[in-house]
C-alpha cells in the first residue's frame, strides 16, 4: 500500500478507539454516529482489514486495531506537540530554554528571573530534559549541556563546575566533630553515578585521596543518585554528606541549609556549554540573555577556581 488512509477517516478512528465506541466519539467530535461509522468503514476498505468487533453493544478495537489505534494516537500527540511548538516559534517575545534537570533547578533557574525581571515582555519556557533536542527545529532557542564540546560558532563553554562536600548542620553530632576530612568518614556518603550517559562526577575515593586520606573501607554504593538535584536534597533533608556542584549548592550553603566543612573543591571532568540554535542570534532578547548568562557562567567559573586553589 503507497498511500495513506484518510487523515479524517484515522482522526475518527483515533477518537473511536479512546472514547470506547461510536457514539461518544461522534459527541466528542461533533459529527452524527452516522458519519463516524461512514468513516470507519471507508478507513476499514482502505486498510483491507477489521479493526473492530462488537461485544454486545459496545465496539472493541482487535488486536490489529489496537496495534494501529497505538500508532494512531502517539502520532496525533506528536502532530499537536509540533504545532505547539511552532505557535511558540512564531511569537517574538519567546525565549525557550532547554537544560539538564538538576542545573536547571539548582542553578539556572534561580538567576533567570534576574534576568526576566528586566525584560517582563519575555516569555520563558523551560524545559529540564536530559534529552538532547534538535539545534534546527523548533524546541528550543538555547541549551544548556554538559561534555566535551569545544568552543563551535553555536556553543560557548559557560564554566567548569567542582564538587565540594556539604552536609545539613542539623545532622552534625557532639560525639563526631567534623576537623578533618577523614572525619567525614563517621557520616553516611551519598553518591552521584551519571553513567551511562556522562562521566560522572569525583567520587568520594576522588576526593578522599586528594586529601591523603585512607578511604579503603568506604562503602561506595552506600546510597548513589541519577540525578545531582535529588542527592543535594537528601543533604539537605539531614540523610547524609554529599559531594555536590558548588553552582548547585551556593544558595542552600548561603542560607544555611547546608554547610561546607572543608573548602576543598575536586574539579569535573567537563565543563557546562551553552547551545544557541541557529536562528536563535536573529532575535534581539535571544542575543542579550546569550551575552547575560555567558557572563554569569564566568562569574561561576570565578568561584570554582578559588576552591581548587
Amino acid at each position: 500500500m503507497n498511500t495513506l488512509p484518510s487523515l479524517r477517516a484515522i482522526q475518527v478512528f483515533e477518537a473511536v478507539g479512546r472514547f470506547g465506541g461510536i457514539v461518544e466519539a461522534a459527541r466528542r467530535l461533533g459529527i452524527s454516529a452516522g458519519a463516524v461509522s461512514q468513516q470507519m468503514r471507508l478507513l476499514e476498505d482502505s486498510l483491507g482489514m477489521s479493526l473492530t468487533f462488537r461485544v454486545g453493544k459496545r465496539i472493541r478495537l482487535t488486536a490489529a486495531g489496537q496495534r494501529y489505534h497505538d500508532s494512531c494516537v502517539a502520532a496525533f500527540e506528536m502532530l499537536r506537540i509540533a504545532q505547539v511548538e511552532v505557535e511558540r516559534a512564531k511569537s517574538a517575545t519567546n525565549l525557550r530554554i532547554s537544560a539538564l534537570p538538576s542545573l536547571l533547578s539548582d542553578w539556572l533557574a534561580p538567576l533567570i528571573y534576574t534576568w526576566q525581571s528586566d525584560h517582563p515582555e519575555i516569555n520563558l519556557f523551560l524545559d529540564g530534559s536530559h534529552a538532547e533536542p534538535s539545534s534546527d527545529g523548533y524546541e528550543i532557542d538555547f541549551r544548556v549541556t554538559y561534555g566535551d564540546y569545544g568552543a563551535t560558532e553555536h556553543a560557548i563553554e559557560l564554566f567548569r563546575d567542582c564538587v565540594v562536600p556539604v552536609c545539613s548542620p542539623h545532622m552534625l553530632r557532639a560525639d563526631r566533630p567534623l576537623r578533618t576530612p577523614a572525619d567525614l568518614m563517621a557520616y553516611p556518603l551519598l553518591s552521584i553515578d551519571w553513567l551511562p550517559k556522562f562521566a560522572s562526577p569525583p567520587s568520594w575515593r576522588d576526593w578522599f585521596s586528594t586529601q591523603q586520606v585512607d578511604c579503603s573501607q568506604i562503602c561506595d554504593g552506600y546510597r548513589v543518585y541519577s540525578l545531582s538535584s535529588m542527592a543535594i536534597q537528601a543533604a539537605i533533608l539531614g540523610q547524609g554528606v554529599v559531594l555536590a556542584q558548588y553552582s548547585m549548592i551556593a544558595d542552600s550553603v548561603t542560607d544555611g541549609r547546608l554547610i561546607m566543612p572543608f573548602a576543598q573543591g575536586l574539579q569535573m571532568p567537563s565543563s557546562y556549554f551553552l547551545v544557541g540554535a541557529k536562528d536563535a542570534f536573529d532575535k534581539a532578547h535571544c542575543r542579550d540573555f546569550h551575552r547575560w548568562l555567558v557572563a554569569r557562567g564566568r562569574d561561576q567559573m570565578a568561584v570554582s577556581e578559588q576552591l581548587l586553589s
